[in-house]
């Protein structure tokens, strides 16, 4: 008998909660698919180890954050947008509860940091993917802004000023768990970036 087939993408949401949270070292195959009502084999079948998994699952959040960040840069001003791009950014380090941090940094430093185990190129490759395009993100608006008569700078030096920003916010959160804090370092990378308002 043949097992049922199941919702790729239901399965997918459910594995990349649990990496969120417990990080992919931290996480099981067998909880995944009791959470997703699969076998566990029929999870090795379909994407072949934990780490295809967590990478299949990653691209699927990373392509709903494009998603979102592309309508978040895309309205009102170059200082709003911007304001708002870093407000979506923080929401995401803060979600869950307790907070579950930013997972393109938490995969970084746990599948790329020890030689010979987890990922390494792949994931790094995959992390990059994500971080090139939210800078080519930023750096659009930018050039918009340009356009606009809003900012004078250079679009792709600014876009990776302020992503870099972000890798920095990300660690902070980890490290102090103090949202107002992050929200003060955003305004004034934007008034950095911008100019105060006149």
């Amino acid at each position: 008998m043949r097992p049922r087939e199941f919702d790729h993408d239901d399965v997918l949401r459910i594995a990349f909660d649990q990496f969120w949270r417990k990080g992919v070292r931290g996480t099981q195959l067998s909880d995944i698919a009791r959470d997703a009502g699969v076998q566990r084999g029929s999870l090795y079948n379909a994407f072949g180890s934990k780490e295809a998994l967590f990478l299949c699952a990653y691209e699927r959040y990373a392509g709903e954050y494009v998603s979102a960040l592309q309508k978040t840069l895309g309205a009102g001003t170059l200082r709003e947008r911007l304001a708002a791009f870093f407000d979506l950014t923080i929401k995401n380090f803060r979600s869950g509860s307790p907070p579950r941090g930013c997972p393109t940094t938490r995969g970084l430093m746990e599948l790329t940091s020890v030689e010979g185990e987890g990922l390494d190129e792949n994931a790094r490759k995959t992390f990059a993917d994500l971080v090139a395009r939210i800078t080519g993100l930023v750096q659009d608006a930018l050039s918009e802004g340009v356009e606009r008569g809003e900012f004078n700078g250079d679009p792709g030096s600014a876009a990776l000023h302020i992503v870099t920003v972000t890798r920095g916010l990300a660690v902070l959160e980890r490290a102090f768990g103090d949202e107002a804090q992050l929200q003060k370092i955003a305004a004034h990378t934007v008034d950095l970036v911008l100019g105060k308002k006149g």
